[in-house]
């Protein structure tokens, strides 16, 4: 790794996404009536997930299906779809809030917060090791997956349980894998790394349209990976759900895993949720300086969809006469709505089986998996469906060229594919958005 090399400042795993959350069923023409069934291919945490459940009504039934390039991240988004199962009766939208973005965002966390993700992971874990052909929760479904992921998402989450209860001797120490994808980032740069992260601030996120992300907060995180710091507490435990392996060749060709921290160091993970809002009063300005910050969005958006998926919301509090045969967690139904994990090479597979032919209504790409789009989509995409690709507008290692490429690269992949631009679809280069062409 050196300085400079375009792909190291977004890391090589995804723990979030480079764009907003959105809707994704505003996209494109009307859909007509019926299950919608959503296909997600990399998109590396909940927030689209979260915000097309949350503003769909509540009589439209919705199946989600997610394809990730890695099971850390599959773990991932487990974890923080559980997080925001969990009834307010039992946890409260304020403490959920928190709880959800200090795992999402920080690298490390309270042991407050430690508590409650060892008790998540263990639930976790009964949820992917069962063996009855029925999800314990439609909305955390790994059944499609295959033994061996499942077993994987089993090791990975007692892993983060050893983490927790090693009391202080983690195997990973946040705080210097961090200093060091910084290191190795900025190579000859580091001792003037606080001008970078100023110039990669102002001059980059901010002329992309993020002024709300503070210089305070921001610079925090560059420094430390700590992102969302809403109450006074002590931020010193590793948060295990950030650490993965990365396998590196030596010179004598052999391959050695390294655990580490290596996700994004760059864009940050306030442009999931902390960078767009309907409320017009948080992104008011004064003296041409925000008011309020991207944390204080983030945490406003959480609330929003936390407080929506409530609505339509049950907590289930019957069990089935064969309970004993068919666990559930203690965690809210959502009214009509289905989350599926699928097997990480799915992609390839799925047009070769004639249940998922012309099946989705909509489907999307992440910007780091857009070399998997292929002419074999348009097999799996309904003969209404729209294909959401999202762009590399934020991702700041790349300069304005390499983004107008990038752009140019995916419009000629959907051609490739099939698709063609939505030309209904307003100037927008967060997502490009495609339909079927007409025949």
């Amino acid at each position: 790794m050196s300085a400079g090399r375009v792909s190291e400042g977004a890391g090589c795993i995804t723990w979030w996404g480079f764009s907003p959350a959105r809707n994704l069923l505003s996209f494109g023409p009307e859909k007509s009536e019926g299950e919608i069934n959503v296909l997600l291919v990399g998109s590396g945490d909940p927030r689209h997930i979260l915000k097309t459940i949350a503003d769909s009504s509540a009589k439209q039934k919705l199946h989600i299906w997610v394809m990730e390039q890695s099971m850390e991240v599959v773990a991932r988004q487990l974890l923080l779809l559980y997080i925001t199962l969990i009834p307010k009766e039992t946890m409260g939208i304020n403490e959920k809030t928190e709880v959800f973005l200090e795992l999402f965002g920080n690298a490390e966390i309270r042991s407050q917060t430690e508590e409650t993700l060892r008790q998540a992971a263990s639930q976790l874990i009964l949820s992917v090791t069962e063996t009855v052909e029925d999800a314990m929760h439609a909305c955390l479904n790994t059944t499609f997956l295959k033994f061996k992921e499942r077993d994987e998402l089993a090791r990975i989450f007692k892993l983060w349980i050893q983490q927790i209860s090693s009391s202080g001797s983690s195997p990973v120490v946040m705080s210097k894998a961090w200093d060091y994808r910084v290191r190795q980032h900025l190579g000859t740069r580091y001792d003037s790394r606080k001008g970078c992260f100023d110039w990669d601030l102002k001059m980059k996120l901010h002329e992309k349209g993020c002024g709300v992300i503070s210089t305070k907060q921001y610079m925090q995180w560059r420094e430390k990976g700590l992102a969302f710091e809403m109450r006074e507490g002590v931020y010193q435990r590793t948060n295990p759900t950030l650490v993965s392996t990365r396998v590196f060749n030596h010179q004598k060709g052999d391959k050695v895993g390294f655990q580490g921290y290596w996700g994004d160091i760059v864009s940050s993970p306030y442009l999931s949720f902390g960078i767009e809002t309907d409320d017009e009063s948080l992104l008011r300005t004064q003296n041409r300086q925000h008011v309020k910050t991207a944390q204080d969005i983030s945490c406003s958006n959480m609330q929003g969809l936390f407080q929506s998926l409530s609505s339509r919301g049950r907590c289930l509090t019957t069990a089935h006469s064969d309970a004993e045969k068919t666990p559930k967690l203690n965690l809210m139904q959502l009214s009509g709505v289905s989350v599926t994990f699928l097997p990480l090479d799915s992609l390839q597979k799925l047009p070769l089986k004639q249940k998922y032919c012309h099946y989705f209504n909509t489907i999307y790409f992440s910007a780091n998996c857009v070399h998997q789009l292929g002419p074999m989509m348009r097999q799996i995409a309904a003969p209404d469906a729209v294909l959401v690709v999202e762009l590399a507008k934020y991702i700041l290692d790349l300069n304005k060229r390499q983004e107008a490429g990038f752009v140019e690269k995916v419009a000629s992949l959907a051609l490739e594919a099939g698709f063609e631009p939505w030309r209904e679809h307003a100037a927008d280069d967060v997502y490009a958005v495609f339909v079927p062409q007409k025949k």
